[in-house]
């Protein structure tokens, strides 16, 4: 994403935990790299890292999940780990940019959900409603700040051809799968993905999907980044709780 932004003539100031890593960023970015900094930040301890006076654009696209185990057996320790990582860095950064973007009168906050909020989803309750509070802290900004010329934009990814599909259940099987009560089901969860995971996306598509989304100003807030993401929102826009439920429910059966 950083890379398409520069490519389009935006400067842009990348954080990343461990700089060293930036190489294959900085690499991959051609004549592009003159307008992209790399700078050391960990989203979860910000300490007082300060946001340029010029920031324009915020992206929150920070975020992961760790085991995918039953409900029962996920440790609380996990639970604040995931919200600390997927929500309360989120709100923190932006806290901090919309001073900074409400006296420009403009700007926009890119945060990230997740198809998996849009279908009732075994193994991963901790993200999903991470997830699904990054979702509601959307609807709420978006009201809040529109009186600033501040847009809020929601990225819904579900299947895109990076590091992180390989450590999800789409790649490999559930750690449910270890718990008797629940392998069976985890087995046929799995199943399912199996039959979508040949439809990631690749990365520089879905990153031009996200800034196409970022500079439109006539779209609805919820996009989805690749095509399985897509069709998850329409299906979710015209579907019942109990559509979906039964939905859910009917796949992990079969």
């Amino acid at each position: 994403m950083a890379i398409e932004l520069a490519n389009r003539g935006h400067r842009v100031l990348a954080t990343m935990r461990n700089v060293a890593a930036s190489d294959k960023l900085l690499s991959a970015a051609g004549s592009a790299v003159e307008l992209i900094d790399v700078v050391a930040l960990d989203v979860t301890a910000p300490g007082d890292f300060c946001f340029p006076e010029t920031t324009a654009v915020l992206v929150n696209n920070a975020g992961g999940m760790e085991d995918d185990l039953p409900f029962e057996v996920t440790p609380m320790d996990q639970w604040r780990r995931t919200f600390e990582l997927n929500v309360f860095a989120a709100v923190e950064l932006t806290r901090r940019v919309v001073p900074i973007m409400r006296a420009r009168r403009g700007g926009v906050i890119c945060n990230f959900s997740t198809a998996a909020t849009l279908q009732p989803t075994p193994w991963v309750s901790a993200y999903r409603a991470a997830k699904a509070a990054v979702s509601a802290l959307d609807d709420s900004l978006r009201i809040e700040l529109a009186p600033f010329g501040i847009r809020v934009v929601e990225i819904v990814p579900a299947i895109v051809d990076t590091d992180a599909l390989y450590e999800c259940a789409v790649i490999r099987p559930p750690e449910a799968v270890r718990f008797a009560e629940y392998a069976e089901m985890a087995k046929r969860t799995t199943a399912g993905f199996e039959q979508i995971r040949h439809l990631a996306t690749p990365p520089a598509v879905a990153a031009a999907a996200i800034v196409d989304a970022i500079f439109d100003n006539e779209g609805p807030m919820r996009r989805g980044c690749d095509p399985v993401a897509r069709a998850a929102l329409k299906n979710w826009r015209k579907s019942s709780d109990e559509d979906l439920y039964q939905a859910a429910v009917s796949g992990a059966a079969e």
